[in-house]
């Protein structure tokens, strides 16, 4: 079984409940240390039965989970994919009664994913040991070439696909160029008004250094990356998850294993290496269902760091990957369009609205011109090299750059090699800088006017639509371009805005519920969010439950949770309300 749903979609639940019916045990094999000990909390503090083994515990811990685990204590084990590896692993699976085999963030066994982990494969050999036990793979970020190579890769036989919405409706997509990066991160985070937020880096010391710097500003920040000694990672880790610290600024890596559901902003500050990374990185916003900012800084200087790591690349396949990936997510920092349809439509799925109203293209309205002209001078430009290859019975194609410089009239060797001096188009665009042809190319090929292939040196080709559209004549339809927003210079963006959330509850009420619920929090040792999501006392500030019966009602509180927390928020919530002089009815009071 392979299952596709967005981050914060409900994966987990897809086995943690059948788990729980079931006599045996659930194998959940889990990239991330941090993750499995969220998870596993989680699932305690609601009395589920599980446990993970990994390399934080002490081989005395170890010892004492597997012999709880020979007992049937638990329905849940999580382990790394490295434990995978370990001599003693197949010995404890002999002895136990396995239901089911499940492999979390499943892209990390494809080296087509953006998160390759090789040791995910030693689970194919684990696996023909057990031809009959079923397994579920899921993951949020599968493209179709990642998704058939994870059946392949964990031979899933005729697998039944399941596949949600990729579409995250409650987050908001923007980007802006990168002018001063420190102030629109301070302007984001004064927006939010002391919520929790995730800053992303692209190295070590960055995170280091922008902590440091929002710090300096009064802001309650931490860093968070591989290189930090282990005490320290963990307490920035634990200080985040348990709301004693607002953001925290960690690397571009796999990511920090962070379940929480009240992260309302993720902030990249360098581009990331992918579309397939950034979708799952923002993906941690919002996840409580309530609004969620995705704001990412672009500069082509970060474009151009990308190129150069990828320059060093040897082996050409991986280098032709990685490009491929840039382009990708280049193209999304630079596109006009709706952000939203970008994303869906990397993961094939088709969003049919014009506009979704939650991102910046979207509710910005940015300058237009009729870009007919300037169309069709390119389109004729690409129209006329594939008309010279045929007349000279040679097949060749070229990109964007000999392309431009054609347009401009440039006198380089290349072009005179290749007689494009000679062609009818050559200097019909040198009214224009390089730079803003790029940005006629790159609109017109995501208009699907023109095609541009994948690989290390991709080349531009005129297709069907394109070709329609230039022999069209009097019956032409005008081509309306929009005005790119400079990211070399990183201007100002004028009136951006998001949108805002049009919920009406008692937002007094909601910050006394937020402190009882630290306060809890922090006497069972456990992050806020186990106790209530922010959805969940949002809900009971519109609601205000004042019996058991009601608070029942509110969604998120099941049968451990109103044993356990009932009568401490309904004891706040009346007092909240006899404080404020509201009136309660006696006949619903418990507390009467």
């Amino acid at each position: 079984m392979l299952v596709l749903m967005p981050t914060g979609g409900g994966k987990s639940i897809c086995f943690q409940i059948p788990a729980l019916y079931q006599k045996g045990l659930t194998v959940v094999i889990s990239p991330l240390v941090a993750l499995m000990k969220d998870q596993v909390d989680q699932l305690n503090s609601v009395g589920a039965p599980a446990t993970y083994i990994n390399s934080t515990l002490s081989e005395k811990e170890v010892r004492l989970r597997l012999s709880e685990l020979y007992n049937g204590k638990f329905k849940l084990l999580y382990i790394s994919p490295e434990r995978l590896q370990l001599s003693g692993t197949e010995k404890l699976f002999s002895n136990i009664k396995i239901e089911r085999f499940v492999v979390d963030e499943a892209h990390c066994i494809s080296e087509w994913g953006h998160d390759f982990r090789p040791e995910y494969r030693q689970f194919s050999e684990l696996r023909s040991n057990y031809e009959n036990v079923p397994v579920m793979a899921l993951t949020a970020t599968a493209t179709s070439r990642v998704k058939e190579d994870i059946v392949k890769q964990l031979d899933l036989r005729s697998p039944k696909v399941f596949t949600s919405s990729f579409n995250r409706s409650n987050l908001s997509y923007s980007v802006q160029p990168k002018k001063n990066p420190l102030q629109q991160i301070l302007n984001v985070i004064d927006k939010n008004n002391g919520e929790s937020g995730i800053i992303y880096c692209s190295t070590r010391a960055a995170t280091e250094e922008l902590a440091d710097q929002l710090i300096s500003k009064g802001v309650n920040a931490a860093a968070y990356h591989a290189g930090l000694p282990t005490n320290e990672k963990n307490k920035n880790h634990e200080a985040f998850v348990h709301d004693k610290i607002e953001v925290i600024c960690a690397t571009i890596a796999f990511g920090m294993g962070i379940d929480k559901s009240n992260v309302r902003f993720v902030i990249h500050h360098n581009l990331p290496k992918s579309l397939e990374g950034y979708y799952q990185e923002t993906g941690r916003a919002g996840r409580d269902g309530l609004p969620g900012e995705c704001l990412l800084l672009y500069s082509t200087k970060d474009k151009s760091t990308q190129h150069h790591f990828i320059d060093q690349i040897s082996e050409e396949q991986e280098k032709s990957n990685a490009l491929n990936l840039l382009r990708q997510i280049t193209n999304y920092a630079e596109s006009r369009h709706c952000r939203r349809k970008i994303i869906l439509k990397y993961f094939g799925e088709i969003y049919e609205k014009d506009k979704c109203n939650n991102c910046d293209n979207c509710l910005i309205e940015r300058k237009t011109y009729d870009g007919t002209d300037v169309a069709l001078k390119l389109l004729a430009c690409v129209y006329r090299i594939d008309e010279q290859n045929h007349k000279r019975g040679r097949e060749l194609s070229f990109g964007f750059n000999h392309i431009i410089e054609i347009l401009r009239g440039a006198d380089n060797q290349k072009i005179k090699n290749f007689d494009h001096h000679k062609l009818s188009t050559f200097g019909i665009g040198k009214d224009l800088p390089k730079e803003k042809w790029r940005d006629i190319g790159n609109e017109i090929v995501q208009l699907c006017y023109l095609t541009q292939s994948s690989g290390i040196r991709p080349i531009i080709q005129l297709n069907e639509k394109g070709n329609k559209w230039l022999k069209s004549g009097g019956k032409r339809e005008p081509l309306e371009l929009t005005t790119a927003l400079n990211f070399g210079k990183g201007e100002k963006i004028k009136n951006r805005s998001t949108r805002k959330s049009k919920e009406i509850y008692d937002e007094p009420l909601f910050e006394v519920l937020r402190e009882t619920r630290l306060e809890v929090a922090r006497e069972r040792n456990v992050p806020p969010y186990f106790i209530f999501t922010d959805k969940t006392l949002k809900e009971m500030s519109i609601s205000c439950p004042t019996n058991l019966e009601d608070f029942t009602k509110i969604n998120g509180v099941g049968t451990k949770k109103l044993e356990d927390f009932g009568t401490i928020f309904i004891e706040v919530i009346i007092k909240y309300l006899k404080d404020n002089c509201h009136k309660i009815p006696s006949a619903h009071n418990d507390y009467e």
